[in-house]
Order: structure tokens, then C-alpha cells, then sequence
């Protein structure tokens, strides 16, 4: 078995991009080798700043013989399908292919035969395949070329069982080809001239020898590493940043971490207001002192070793944090000057959807929502709450968009409003409050609990979500530019966090009423991140009507508990065998499924079996109503799985498609009781097994 080593080196690849194209490149490598008949034992991406690369193991030196077989049109299908399929399978005439009888009827097959050889032969059209097919969110041309790439592409490393690929990748234009090598670069600054790689195991090494870590994962740990032992040596520690870290890991080949300092004039500065510029501008992890206040220290992590250790680095980094941080003193020190109450107006020059009107608008739709979500809702959660906080806490909520800082650094919206609200003088919940409305934004995103944040953060999404379904722009599988699956998602964490009994339906408008339908797909990713089944979610959400979210959760979990019990898979036998034979006989005749909607005649109940089932229905029911009006889920289904045992009986000895006509209806009414019983707590037809 041989190795196949695949190195594309490139101008910088932005860091968000990198770790996804060398998995697609993996990814398309192994499709392209599938579809060759080539097996291997496993591919390794890694991914860099220059360079993305794929190591394939276990190839085959040579190709074994295959044999496709290819179904194509039915016998008798029209020329233009027959035609299709020859081309396809690269056929002359249908003399070359076969007529075979199937279930579904007589089909052509065409019996592909390919002959093995060479592996070598075929991979270099694999990997130029790969290459061209490989997506990037943005692509560029060069020179006279007319190959679109990330960046311009310097070289392609081809080596396949220790030796070099033959074959070169077109650029077009008048620009010459890259031709497939065995040659590589080290890092830009810290190596000097090509590197020869010859063998798969070596690769890494020669590599590492050039100042470049290849391997991202090994990379990341090294800086994190690093960056650790060097602030535990100044008595200070690393502000958790995970996000950071993976970006710097797409940074740097050779990471050198260096520990600056933040002037003293600064520290007095909001926390955020110092990091944020650090973070999200300069790349610097911030760090904190033992007490986890913020330390005048920051890491900044070179891709460089200097002759002076790293002192000009450190002074430079210095000077353009000192910048970043005046201008901030400059807005702090500014905005503090103007209330929040009087930047509103302000907000009528801000459009927020040409369709949607302005965030002075928007505002007024928040104020207004916050106020009915209070009134709505039915646990008592804001019993108590100061309706003049949350009224002012709304219309203050995008306030802060209009201030120097918020323009400088949109990071810091909300936050910054919620400082500038401390330093008016305002009550507390309404100052978190605008700063809290706009989370959770995403999992790890901590959910707001004070009721004046709960109300604002919710109106602030939902409308939303209501003004963007109503103007028609919802998202697509691969399109959601204004975050609506992430506002719906915040929409389900703050209701159901916070035990909320607030039923959605009276906030969505009349063209949009499908958003219904969008907060269950919702529901779906939210809670099998949790193990609950989605099946079981859609089994709920088919009873109609249900948009109390607290509500249909429980039910939800009850319900899967109760299925993996003995309880449950009695109750799911009995229903299905209920269902299932109302089901085929509505099929047979169209006007029955009214027929049979109505009460059981008691009358016409003659077998002991039946009569036992109508005497288990009336006692199911008579227990299950009052536990389902209780919303204890779990004990209306034990109630309703005692159907179970009359029910078995009653199939093994009645005939529900009795001769005489009204007997049969009956019976097919007491079935479809059954099942409309068992429907009032989940729709069973929906649950997979």
C-alpha cells in the first residue's frame, strides 16, 4: 500500500476559511477516489496560512478490475431517455446493454467494465478535479489567468508512493501551467529556498525543521501552551478566548508569543471598551490578575522570531494599541456628554429595512410588543415588574447605535448603552436590560433572566421575526443574512429557560403565520442537541394549536420517556393496530372518515370484546382528560396504555368488517375513538417505531 501527499501553497488564505477547505479538499479527494475504484484506509487534512494539504494512506499501487452495473430507462421508454442513458454509460446501442425483469417492471442495464491499472496513471485528473471543485466563499483571478482561486496558487506538491505526480493544473490565459512537484516552501521569513520532500513521513518534519507547523491542531496547542507559560511568568493569566485562539492558529506558521502593556491612562476604561479594540482589530489576547480583574498586560502572538527578542515587535504593537485606545478615550469621554434619551431622534436617519421603516420605528414596535408580552403572559413570571422599566428600557434598547463608540466598535452595542445608562443614573434592570436584549446570540451565549431583560430581549426578536416573514424574506437552506434562525432559536432559550407560558400565537401576524412551522424546525435542532427524538417533536406539533413552548416541551419529554417504557410500547401497539385499520378501509371508501367521527352506538356494541374495549375507552378517557387538563403528560399515557390488553382480545375475536353494514360502522367508529383518544396526546402516526 502507498501514501498520496497533496500540498497546495498559496498567497495567506484568511484564517476563517482555511480549516473548511482543507476538509473539503479531503472530502473531494476521497469522492474522486471512490468513484476510481480506489479504496483507502484514510485520509488527514491540515490546514495553514499558506498552505492547505491531504494525506491519503492505503492507496493501491495498482487498480484492480471493476464492474459497475447501471440501471437505465424502462423498456419502451422514449429515444430521448434511451439516448441519455447510452451516453451515460457509454454505450454504442442498446445491442451493448441487457433487458431485465424487475418488480417495477422490465428495465435496460448497462454492465460497465473498467479495467484496473496503474494507480498513478489516474490521480493526477483526481486531484486537478479536486482542485477546481474545491468551494470558497470568495475567489479571485490573477495575472492573465482565468483559474479562480482564494488566492494566487504558487505550487502543488503531488507525491504518491515516495515519488513525484506527473501532471500540471491549467491556469489559462497566457499564464504557465503549475506543474505537479515534489517541492515545497518553509516559512516566509525564517527559511530560505525550496524544500524536497520525499517521503510522507518526512513531510511534517522538513517542514517543522523550516519554521512552519503544518498541522493546525498540534499549532493551536503550541500557542496555547506558550501563551500560558508566559503570562503564569509575569504573574498574570489568559482571559479565556477560544475564538481567538482558532484564528491566530490561522495566522501564524511559527507563533512566537510576545507580553505588551496598555498604558495606564487607559485602565480606567470599561473593560470591554479596552479588549474589544484588542480582540477584534489587533489579534491581542487580554489577561487578568489573580482577582479576574483585567491586567494592563496583553499577548500578542508574532509570526517571527527577532534578533532583539521580540522588543521592536512589543513597541510597535504598543504604539497601535496606544491609538486604538485614545480614540476610545476620545468617544467614552464624548458620549457620556449626551443622554440616551436625547440620541433617539437621531435614530430616524438610521434605516433599519427599506421595507421595515427606521430603528426609530423599530423602537416603537419593541416599546409596544414588550408591553403586550408582559400582559400575555400566564406563569406569572412579571408579576411585580415596573412597567415604566420596561417601557423605558425598550425605547432606549438601540439607543446607544448612535454613539461614537457603538460607531467605532459595533461590537459594543448594548453595552455601551447600558454604561451610559449607569452613568445617567437610571434604574438597574433598565441598564441591563439594554444591554442583555440583544442575547443569547448563539449556544454558549448566556440567557437573560431579569424580567425587564426577558420582555425586551423577546420583543426585540420577535419583531424580528414577524416584520421579516411579513415582507416576504425568510431564510433559505443556504441563505439567512438578518440571523432569523438565530433570533428564533434566542425566541425558544429566554421562553423556555425562563419557564415562560407565553403563547406564541397572538404575536405572529396573518402573513405570518407559517412562523409556526419555522420555531418547530427550531425546536428540532435545539433539542437533539438534548437526545430527544424529532420524531417525537412532530408528533406534538401535529395536534395543532400548540404554541406554549414550556407546554409542548414537557410533552415532548414525557412523551419519550414514555415510549421507551413498557407502558409506552403497549399504548403505541394498540394505537397503530387501531390506526392502521381505520386508515385502510378510509382508503376504500372516500366519505367514511365522516361517518365514522361520530359517537359509538352502545347499542349496537354485541360482543363481550367490544363492550370491554368501549369500557376501557370510558375509563381511559375519564382519567387521561383531567391529567392532560393538569399537563401531567406522563399520567394521561399510562391511563390511555391500559387500552392495550381489550384491545389484543378484541382483535384476536371480533371481526370489525362484520357482514351486517351497521355493525362495521360501529366498530370502525369505536376503532377511530381509539385513536382519536391517543391522538389528544400526541399524534401516534407520526412516531417512528
Amino acid at each position: 500500500m502507498a501514501k498520496l501527499l497533496l500540498e497546495l501553497l498559496s498567497e495567506e488564505i484568511p484564517a476563517r476559511m482555511q480549516v473548511r477547505a482543507a476538509q473539503d479538499l479531503e472530502r473531494l479527494l476521497g469522492q474522486g477516489l471512490a468513484a476510481a475504484g480506489l479504496a483507502f484506509a484514510g485520509t488527514r487534512a491540515l490546514a495553514g496560512p499558506r498552505r492547505i494539504t491531504v494525506i491519503v494512506d492505503g492507496l493501491p499501487r495498482v487498480r484492480a478490475d471493476v464492474e459497475e452495473e447501471k440501471r437505465g430507462p424502462r423498456v419502451g421508454a422514449p429515444d430521448n431517455a434511451v439516448r441519455g442513458f447510452l451516453k451515460g454509460a457509454g454505450l454504442d446501442s442498446l445491442d451493448q446493454a441487457e433487458k431485465r425483469a424487475t418488480d417495477k417492471g422490465e428495465f435496460w442495464f448497462a454492465v460497465i467494465r473498467k479495467k484496473g491499472g496503474p494507480t498513478d496513471a489516474v490521480l493526477p485528473q483526481i486531484v486537478i478535479d479536486a482542485i477546481r471543485a474545491l468551494p470558497w466563499p470568495k475567489s479571485m483571478k490573477w495575472g492573465s489567468g482565468t483559474f479562480a482561486w482564494v488566492r494566487p496558487l504558487h505550487s502543488i506538491l503531488a507525491l504518491f508512493d515516495g515519488k513525484p505526480l506527473p501532471g500540471q493544473l491549467e491556469l489559462g490565459g497566457t499564464m504557465p501551467p503549475l506543474r505537479f512537484g515534489n517541492r515545497t516552501r518553509g516559512h516566509r521569513f525564517l527559511s530560505a529556498g525550496e524544500i524536497t520532500v520525499e517521503t510522507v513521513a518526512g513531510y511534517s518534519r522538513q517542514l517543522r525543521t523550516a519554521r512552519v507547523i503544518v498541522d493546525q491542531a498540534e499549532r493551536q496547542a503550541v500557542i496555547r501552551a506558550k501563551v500560558e507559560t508566559l503570562c503564569a511568568q509575569n504573574g498574570v493569566a489568559l482571559l479565556a478566548d477560544d475564538a481567538l485562539i482558532d484564528e491566530v492558529t490561522g495566522l501564524v506558521e511559527w507563533p512566537v508569543p510576545l507580553l505588551g502593556t496598555i498604558d495606564a491612562a487607559f485602565m480606567d476604561l470599561p473593560p470591554e471598551v479596552l479588549t474589544t479594540p484588542m480582540r477584534a482589530h489587533q489579534r491581542y489576547f487580554a489577561t487578568v490578575k489573580p482577582d479576574g480583574s483585567l491586567a494592563d498586560r496583553f499577548v500578542v502572538v508574532a509570526n517571527m522570531i527577532t534578533k532583539d527578542g521580540g522588543t521592536e515587535v512589543i513597541a510597535g504593537n504598543e504604539r497601535v494599541l496606544r491609538a486604538r485606545l485614545a480614540d476610545a478615550r476620545f468617544f467614552w469621554d464624548q458620549d457620556r456628554k449626551v443622554r440616551l434619551e436625547d440620541r433617539l431622534p437621531a435614530l430616524k436617519d438610521i434605516v433599519f429595512h427599506a421595507k421595515l421603516g427606521t430603528q426609530h420605528e423599530r423602537v416603537a414596535r419593541i416599546v409596544a410588543l414588550a408591553g403586550e408580552i408582559v400582559a400575555h403572559e400566564k406563569s406569572g413570571f412579571f408579576k411585580g415588574v415596573d412597567a415604566a422599566h420596561v417601557e423605558q428600557a425598550a425605547r432606549l434598547c438601540k439607543a446607544d447605535l448612535v454613539s461614537g463608540m457603538v460607531g467605532e466598535f459595533p461590537e459594543l452595542q448594548g453595552t455601551m448603552g447600558r454604561y451610559y445608562a449607569r452613568h445617567e443614573g437610571l434604574p438597574g434592570p433598565v441598564a441591563d436590560a439594554i444591554a442583555e436584549h440583544y442575547a443569547p446570540q448563539g449556544p454558549n451565549d448566556r440567557c437573560p433572566t431579569a424580567p425587564v431583560s426577558v420582555a425586551v430581549s423577546l420583543a426585540d426578536k420577535l419583531d424580528m421575526l414577524t416584520g421579516f416573514w411579513a415582507i416576504g424574506e425568510k431564510p433559505t437552506g443556504s441563505r439567512d443574512p438578518f440571523g432569523l434562525r438565530r433570533a428564533a432559536l434566542g425566541v425558544i432559550r429566554v421562553i423556555v429557560e425562563n419557564g415562560l407560558r407565553l403563547p406564541l400565537g397572538w404575536a405572529m401576524k396573518a402573513d405570518a403565520s407559517d412562523l409556526i412551522p419555522f420555531f418547530a424546525d427550531r425546536l428540532k435542532v435545539q433539542v437533539r442537541e438534548q437526545g430527544v427524538r424529532h420524531d417525537l417533536v412532530d408528533a406534538v406539533f401535529a395536534l395543532g394549536g400548540e404554541d406554549d413552548l414550556v407546554r409542548l416541551l414537557a410533552r415532548v419529554k414525557a412523551l419519550q420517556a414514555f415510549i421507551g417504557s413498557e407502558d409506552g410500547k403497549n399504548l403505541l401497539v394498540a394505537y397503530n393496530r387501531a390506526a392502521n385499520i381505520v386508515r385502510a378501509e378510509e382508503k376504500k371508501e372516500k366519505a367514511l372518515r365522516e361517518k365514522i367521527a361520530g359517537a359509538v352506538d352502545a347499542a349496537l356494541l354485541q360482543a363481550p370484546e367490544e363492550k370491554a374495549v368501549a369500557a376501557a375507552l370510558q375509563a381511559a378517557d375519564a382519567k387521561a382528560g383531567p391529567a392532560l387538563a393538569g399537563e401531567d403528560f406522563t399520567a394521561a399515557m399510562t391511563a390511555l396504555a391500559e387500552l392495550r390488553a381489550p384491545l389484543d382480545v378484541f382483535f384476536d375475536r371480533v371481526t370489525v368488517n362484520a357482514d351486517d353494514p351497521a355493525l362495521r360502522l360501529n366498530r370502525l367508529k369505536l376503532l377511530n375513538r381509539i385513536r382519536a383518544t391517543i391522538d389528544r396526546v400526541a399524534d401516534f402516526s407520526k412516531i417512528e417505531g
